[in-house]
């Protein structure tokens, strides 16, 4: 299959072309369309006549979030513990495993259809832990999408949940972190500090060894986190859980919002994948991340969104202006932001998945999405990062193809009824929304 329009690839080598081959789920060929068609005349030719980027990488997210928009809380949600204890912990206890599969599959939908073709989800839900992520990664095969799944464990529901959610996530790492398949992986979930005693931390630690994949950890996310850690173990969260080895070239620290400049060293020495969620922090009012600083130190900083949206180009967008704005600088935040979403979180998912995702060049996976795109300007490798971050947005995405399968086409799913999942989930939202 030849595919035809305006392709940001990217790749520096080649950053725009107007066309691109696919066989057998992978990229064989890039180039101009003419050049590729006289190579192999007999290839079927999809002429988008669209922009056409690749497949996108929403590096942390909570799928077991869905439920929560539009429902009232009335609980006081004054700061960030709060927030968590009125909102979120009272939420994922109501879930069961219905519930994990259709919060699931809504938010692997609303990420294809805003342009996503690979989710890192971070789940929750105490009182259906047993198969959870099994029936997470079923609903992402009927998507279609790519999906890196773990459970957040704690010791906020007491030894019962702990040790299942222990469980959980090593036998879904075994059984998922395979070489036989690229779609889906997992990783051992943890919820943050503050809710992981010492002991717990060890148990984690000698459970996970010699089984394949890192850790998914929220870090220093409010400035509870760090008072807890000082306050009780004498460490800053960094420091503490780098301790455990859960900080690392094979692991996610998300948020890194209260880090010192002693702790960006840390995360620096040790590799790590730290995780910018700029709509969730400023929602949360819980601070801004030193992106800027870890960036220039060499940490590798990719870009999520903790569920506040599905659409990573405005996650990206909205990068760009926290980071200009917190500093004061405007020379500050556009490079910064493409690089989150176009250099390394498809570098983290290339690693995690065991190919080349987020990015279009032969050999990489055929990974991609079009949009509706028009530019009121040219369009080609010297402004194509200006128009992704100042004019495209998730709404545009017309197709998705994931491993050369279109599972979005002219903005209807191929593998299943969008508007049937959705009255199911409405319905049994309903439900939750009386109990809340």
């Amino acid at each position: 299959m030849i595919v035809t329009g305006t392709v940001i690839t990217g790749d520096p080598a080649q950053p725009v072309v107007d066309a691109l081959v696919v066989r057998d789920g992978v990229v064989v060929a890039v180039g101009t369309a003419d050049a590729l068609r006289a190579a192999d005349p007999d290839q079927a030719v999809t002429a988008t006549g669209r922009v056409i980027l690749p497949g996108l990488v929403n590096a942390h997210t909570h799928a077991y979030s869905a439920y929560a928009r539009g429902m009232a809380v009335h609980s006081p949600t004054r700061d960030f513990p709060e927030i968590l204890a009125n909102l979120w912990w009272a939420l994922d206890r109501k879930l069961e495993p219905e519930d994990v599969t259709l919060n699931a599959t809504t938010t692997f939908l609303e990420s294809v259809r805003n342009g996503v073709t690979t989710v890192f989800d971070h789940h929750s839900s105490p009182n259906a832990i047993p198969g959870s992520l099994g029936l997470m990664a079923e609903a992402a095969d009927r998507v279609g999408l790519r999906a890196c799944l773990c459970y957040e464990t704690s010791d906020r529901d007491g030894p019962w949940a702990f040790a299942a959610g222990v469980t959980e996530n090593v036998d879904f790492m075994r059984e998922a972190n395979t070489t036989g398949q690229d779609r889906v992986r997992g990783m051992f979930g943890l919820h943050a500090s503050f809710t992981l005693s010492e002991p717990s931390l060890d148990a984690v630690a000698e459970a996970t060894e010699g089984v394949p994949g890192g850790y998914h950890v929220h870090v220093a996310e409010g400035p509870s986190d760090q008072e807890h850690a000082l306050a009780t173990f004498g460490k800053r969260v960094v420091d503490r859980l780098a301790g455990h080895g859960m900080i690392g070239p094979e692991s996610i620290a998300a948020h890194c919002i209260h880090v010192t400049p002693d702790e960006i060293e840390v995360l620096a020495d040790r590799r790590a994948n730290v995780v910018h969620n700029p709509h969730s922090n400023l929602g949360n009012a819980v601070g801004f991340a030193p992106v800027v600083e870890m960036l220039r130190r060499g940490i590798r900083v990719g870009l999520g969104t903790d569920a506040y949206t599905a659409d990573m180009l405005a996650s990206m967008q909205v990068a760009k202006i926290v980071a200009s704005g917190h500093r004061l600088d405007p020379t500050v935040g556009f490079g910064e932001s493409v690089a989150m979403l176009f250099q390394h979180n498809p570098a983290l998912a290339s690693e995690v998945f065991g190919t080349d995702l987020g990015i279009l060049r032969p050999g990489a996976a055929a990974d991609l999405i079009t949009l509706d795109y028009r530019p009121p300007t040219p369009l080609d490798e010297r402004s194509a990062w200006g128009h992704a971050v100042f004019g495209m947005a998730g709404a545009q995405v017309v197709d998705a193809m994931v491993a050369g399968e279109w599972i979005y086409r002219d903005r209807a799913f191929t593998r299943l009824d969008e508007a049937e999942v959705l009255a199911h989930s409405a319905e049994r939202a309903e439900r939750i929304w009386k109990e809340m």
